[in-house]
């Protein structure tokens, strides 16, 4: 059966009399507008560069461009335009840090559960919601295809809304929706989305995560965070019968889960038979298994990243990275010493769902040195200035290639202890050194 999704007369009307182009669209921007637009997928990349290209004319100042991850190349990332048209990181990234670190860029530190309460409650303002979005349907709706996360809450919250519809946008299924009625004007283009290399995976990433797989037992509901680890860790989940997914970002991995048949969610508390996600960044084949796929649901991050929601689900299992460790179990994952890195993301949201769900359990994974093995990332204290994005409170188990610390319900001693025999060979003795020095009964 084929489906209509031609807009009517009444909905197509009203669309024309919106259509703008992204360079009219840019007028609407003045000096110290607090412009935002969703996570990573949702920039619509000709009106931020119509907006980039009057900021380079001297036309505006002091604008703000608000976003959780950016995929690169966004006019606000300009060093010149510095000033006039700059980013305020609400998730550092590659394209990013360059700037955050050298003090060009703005950044805020927030879980991603609470990132739409922020923009409801805290925020002191929103000018301009902008976002990239499949086409309108015959009922007047668009989709903010690949991203859900915050969207709605900056579309309630923005004093103007402008969409750059983009027909390589695929239609996803879920509640991140808007319909052309809360619009302020619309502009077309048409641009594939940015996709995500999947790198190679390393021999410690493939070791960690078969020890992680192993401890996954079928029907359990997973999540995994960026990099190679969780990566690992779903090509070894697909001999798994039964397994659900809950997840801030989905990723290329979760496809072969589903199309292998280990992922069905029908083992699920909530969300039964749907996988759910608040964002999805990948390859083109996974942007093409989302398109109009209704066993896949993208909601708010503050629904897909409640912990209370999260613990609904019996044998959660959050799968995350960090930085570096201190033998309490302080895990930081954004910053490197005092200069942010990345950002709080969803990881302590998980940790402490996976805390609440009956049969759950997190897992915080990193390799054992960095700097070509000079140095651990295990350590007596975080280096000074790192921010603490797991306390030691909620610690679960943290993972390195030599193999898992269980750390819930030990004492500092015997966290020191089980830290040490998972870190490298070479700094377990300076370790020991050190903690004993710190009076840890280990």
């Amino acid at each position: 059966m084929e489906y209509n999704i031609e807009p009517t007369n009444r909905y197509l009307g009203i669309y024309k009399a919106k259509l703008r182009t992204a360079e009219e669209i840019a007028e609407y921007i003045e000096d110290d507008f607090v412009c935002a637009c969703p996570t990573c997928m949702g920039e619509p990349k000709a009106i931020v560069h119509a907006i980039g290209e009057r900021a380079r004319r001297d036309e505006i100042r002091n604008v703000q461009h608000h976003s959780v991850i950016s995929p690169g190349g966004g006019d606000y990332l300009d060093p010149e335009l510095a000033g006039k048209y700059y980013h305020v990181s609400w998730f550092t990234s590659a394209a990013s840090r360059a700037g955050v670190q050298e003090g060009r860029f703005d950044y805020m530190p927030a879980h991603y559960s609470q990132i739409p309460w922020l923009w409801r409650e805290k925020v002191s303002k929103l000018d301009v919601f902008y976002a990239t979005v499949s086409p309108m349907d015959k009922h007047g709706f668009f989709s903010f295809g690949l991203v859900a996360a915050e969207t709605l809450a900056q579309l309630e919250r923005a004093k103007y809304v402008f969409l750059e519809v983009n027909d390589q946008v695929p239609r996803v299924m879920g509640t991140h929706v808007v319909h052309i009625s809360q619009v302020t004007a619309v502009c077309e283009a048409s641009y594939p989305m940015p996709t995500l290399e999947e790198l190679p995976l390393s021999e410690n990433s493939k070791r960690m995560g078969a020890m992680i797989a192993e401890m996954i037992p079928n029907g359990a509901t997973i999540q995994f965070g960026i990099g190679e680890v969780p990566n690992a860790v779903g090509k070894l989940l697909l001999e798994k019968k039964d397994l659900g997914i809950h997840t801030e970002m989905f990723t290329d991995s979760m496809v072969d889960l589903i199309e292998a048949g280990a992922v069905t969610n029908m083992k699920k508390n909530i969300d039964v038979g749907k996988t759910v996600a608040a964002f999805c960044w990948g390859s083109q084949r996974m942007y093409d298994f989302l398109d109009d796929n209704r066993s896949v649901e993208l909601h708010g991050v503050d629904y897909v990243n409640d912990p209370y929601v999260i613990g609904k689900l019996d044998n959660f299992v959050s799968i995350n990275a960090g930085l570096e460790i201190d033998l309490l179990g302080q895990v930081c994952s954004e910053s490197i010493g005092s200069r942010n890195y990345s950002g709080t993301g969803g990881q302590l949201d998980f940790v402490r769902g996976s805390a609440i769900s009956k049969g759950g359990k997190s897992f915080i994974a990193m390799n054992s040195t960095a700097k070509g093995g000079t140095i651990s990332k295990i350590k007596p204290i975080l280096t000074p200035g790192a921010a603490v994005t797991t306390t030691k409170n909620d610690i679960d188990n943290v993972v390195t290639e030599y193999g898992i610390a269980r750390l819930r319900g030990k004492t500092a001693g015997q966290r020191a202890k089980a830290l040490i025999e998972i870190a490298h060979p070479k700094f377990r003795d300076e370790l020991l050194f050190e903690a004993r020095k710190m009076n840890l009964m280990i």
